[in-house]
């Protein structure tokens, strides 16, 4: 019975510190100590990596970018902290996901910046990255190759999540369903969270990224 306690409370702390880690605003943060604004007031209005590029410059938005993605790869790696053994394989990845999960929930919905927070992607990419290692290279090519073509960060995000279960299943680079799954729930999740960026795209009125920071 003790052991199980322990369990239990192990699952939860580590469910409630993935929540913390996503929680973490690296946009809000960087905008208020290393430039006195809340950056949510201006650009898009989004606590992201993307509007930091845009309103902070390039150096602080590239920062942000990889704060926000480590947010991810820790949250998942939390499930480590379990002793070998006590998940099966299924289980455990299960569990990465569940973690994963609050960490972009954290990112989004952050109680340390009063729950106004940004989409969540580049902590999905840390996810991606630890869960499906090989897709996410050709994924981040994709991702590139678009944005560097078009200069559209929000394009670059669709066509590399579109393209995450598509190249998943073709290189075969997972055996469990569950991860199948996830790679397909993120080519449905993204466009959803992008629906703005969509709407702006097909007028021709989406924001470009320019690599110098606005005064």
């Amino acid at each position: 019975m003790g052991e199980n306690l322990i369990l239990y409370v192990s699952f939860l702390l580590i469910m409630v510190l993935a929540y913390l880690l996503g929680s973490l605003p690296s946009a809000v943060w960087a905008g208020k100590w290393l430039r006195g604004i809340d950056i949510r007031d201006h650009g898009s209005g989004n606590a992201g990596a993307t509007n930091a590029m845009r309103v902070l410059g390039p150096g602080l938005g590239l920062t942000v970018l990889v704060i926000d993605a480590l947010k991810g790869v820790a949250a998942v790696s939390l499930a480590r902290i379990l002793p070998d053994g006590t998940l099966s394989p299924a289980w455990f990845v299960m569990l990465q996901l569940l973690l994963g999960a609050l960490a972009i929930l954290g990112h989004v919905f952050p109680v340390f910046a009063s729950f106004k927070g940004g989409k969540g992607i580049a902590t999905l990419v840390g996810i991606i990255f630890v869960l499906y290692p090989e897709a996410f290279l050709i994924c981040l090519l994709v991702f590139l190759a678009v944005f560097l073509t078009t200069r559209y960060v929000s394009l670059g995000s669709l066509s590399a999540a579109i393209a995450l279960p598509v190249v998943v299943i073709w290189i075969k680079d997972v055996s469990l369903l569950p991860k199948v799954v996830f790679a397909i729930s993120v080519a449905l999740f993204v466009p959803i969270t992008h629906k703005n960026n969509i709407k702006r795209l097909l007028k021709g009125k989406e924001n470009r990224i320019s690599f110098r920071r606005k005064q």
